[in-house]
């Protein structure tokens, strides 16, 4: 009797641990999940144009990426914490080979901003946007839409600088 007590018991508290992990949805979880793989994405390919490129003003861009996603990467990851959530903590295999491709183009600052200042924020803001709608999680939903702005602001900086760099 003792045995079963006890294997009742350990069930019981597999179930609470695993009902305590599962505080959002999958839907929500995969937002989180890509949010924090852009996010770092973003920090390093900032340090990247604050390394290599040419123009003062891609440099410039690159410190604001850095500076804008680590608050928000810092924020995220609170968010993550607060619902039992995991996010990655680095960047897969794919993303590091966009960042090596831009890192070796022979005009960095050209394809940094299409490839990360344009594109990139093109795909995160479609991401965002959803979330900021659809999200389960109010909190989830409230952190996409806070975000939002300045993922437009971003991508609206790097066309600015595409016209000034000439396409």
């Amino acid at each position: 009797m003792k045995k079963v007590s006890v294997m009742v018991a350990a069930i019981l508290g597999l179930a609470l641990s695993v009902g305590a992990n599962a505080q959002v949805s999958k839907k929500d979880q995969e937002f989180l999940n890509k949010a924090a793989v852009g996010g770092l994405y973003e920090v390093e390919a900032g340090r990247l144009a604050q390394e290599k490129a040419n123009s003062s003003d891609v440099k410039a861009f690159g410190e604001m990426l850095v500076k804008d996603h680590s608050s928000a990467n810092d924020e995220l990851k609170a968010l993550a914490t607060s619902k039992s959530a995991v996010l990655p903590s680095e960047l897969p295999a794919e993303k590091k080979k966009r960042l090596a491709k831009v890192a070796e183009a022979k005009h960095f600052d050209k394809e940094f901003i299409r490839e990360v200042g344009i594109d990139d924020h093109r795909k995160d803001i479609k991401l965002f946007e959803k979330a900021s709608k659809n999200a389960d999680d109010p909190q989830i939903k409230a952190f996409a839409a806070k975000t939002l702005p300045a993922l437009v602001n971003h991508r609206e900086h790097a066309q600015d600088l595409q016209k000034s760099l000439g396409k």
